[in-house]
């Protein structure tokens, strides 16, 4: 059994060795997978990751959930208190976004929104398991954040295949399982 640290590091590899025509093409398909879900359909409001160039990206999904007119909202890192404050997203230019933590994406422009006022959450990880257990980065921003959000709030995992393993070992007390993993 793989630890913590070598599975994330053999996904991440295995994450970047991707070519980009696949990581869209899987994207595509796990897009129609989300927007296919009762909880997608009823959500006025989604909070979306912003993806890193080799995870499932979430541009088109942002893009079309705001031409569905749903509001739409994205992580931003404060670093000192190590947690995510979840903001309004409110346009999808260049211009619009900046270096956050981590040199992830970030909206320029911080509008907090409520937890409870978010209907779904979509959420990154490194490694899934059939069971809805998740794998991160190893820094706990996402497990911090989710374990403060109501319970009734859908949390979905996006992934694509080779990310879902049939068990994680390892989880730990504070890891928050998910409701559902969708890929591809």
């Amino acid at each position: 059994m793989l630890g913590r640290q070598r599975l994330r590091a053999m996904m991440l590899e295995k994450l970047k060795s991707k070519r980009r025509g696949e990581i869209e093409e899987k994207s595509r398909k796990i897009q129609e997978k989300l927007f296919k879900l009762k909880a997608f359909k009823q959500a006025k409001t989604v909070m979306f990751y912003l993806a890193q160039a080799y995870e499932v990206q979430t541009r088109s999904m942002i893009e079309e959930a705001l031409k569905k007119r749903k509001k739409v909202v994205v992580p931003t890192c404060d670093i000192k208190a190590k947690k995510i404050i979840p903001c309004l997203l409110e346009g999808l230019g260049a211009g619009d976004f900046k270096k956050g933590a981590y040199r992830i994406d970030e909206p320029r422009c911080r509008k907090p929104v409520a937890k409870g006022d978010i209907d779904l959450i979509v959420v990154p990880g490194l490694a899934f398991d059939t069971q809805g257990n998740r794998l991160g980065r190893g820094a706990g921003y996402y497990d911090r954040f989710l374990d403060t959000v109501p319970d009734d709030i859908p949390k979905v995992g996006l992934a694509f295949r080779y990310q879902v393993l049939k068990r994680l070992s390892h989880c730990q007390p504070h890891d928050v399982r998910l409701d559902k993993v969708l890929f591809a």
